[in-house]
């Protein structure tokens, strides 16, 4: 006679699961990588007066081993492209993109019949988790960014909340 299979661990397993991803959400590492204008606002973001270490995002990190979050920030040339995928290659699972600025969403105002220098969106590359449209962005907007990669990891917004009606 065979005995039930015991659900508590099965209930174990949704727990902890839900504690990853609330510590990966509250624990982003981006990789230190800005291509153009958009950059500065990122840098921006990172200090004192936007100060982005309040949502757990502040530990830029130099080597792609040690981030899990890029942030595509500015106009990805085609010359460029090569290098941009072997650092995304080169990040651990799980990982995440945040493409910041037009010109990373679509190529931007460079974009034109017969052009061959720009990539036309980051996301030709490889998946992109969440857009930040503008030109460029201001600091806010990355922070909404970032807000929005920890709702799409949790499920749920920590803060400020958005109330549909």
């Amino acid at each position: 006679m065979e005995t039930p299979v015991d659900t508590s661990q099965i209930v174990k397993f949704a727990m902890l699961d839900q504690l990853l991803d609330l510590s990966r959400a509250n624990s982003l590492w981006p990789l230190t990588f800005g291509l153009a204008c958009c950059a500065i606002e990122m840098m921006a973001a990172g200090g004192p007066r936007f100060d982005i270490s309040r949502f757990g995002a502040e530990v830029f990190r130099p080597s792609p081993r040690q981030a899990d979050l890029m942030i595509v920030a500015g106009t990805v040339n085609k010359k460029m492209a090569p290098a941009i995928k072997i650092l995304y290659d080169q990040m651990l699972e799980p990982k995440w993109v945040i493409a910041m600025g037009n010109c990373a969403i679509s190529g931007g105002p460079f974009v034109f019949p017969n052009q061959y220098a720009v990539v036309e969106g980051v996301d030709k590359l490889f998946p992109v988790d969440v857009y930040i449209p503008g030109c460029p962005p201001r600091p806010e907007a990355l922070i909404e960014g970032i807000l929005t990669l920890e709702q799409k990891l949790t499920g749920k917004r920590r803060w400020p909340v958005v109330k549909s009606d």
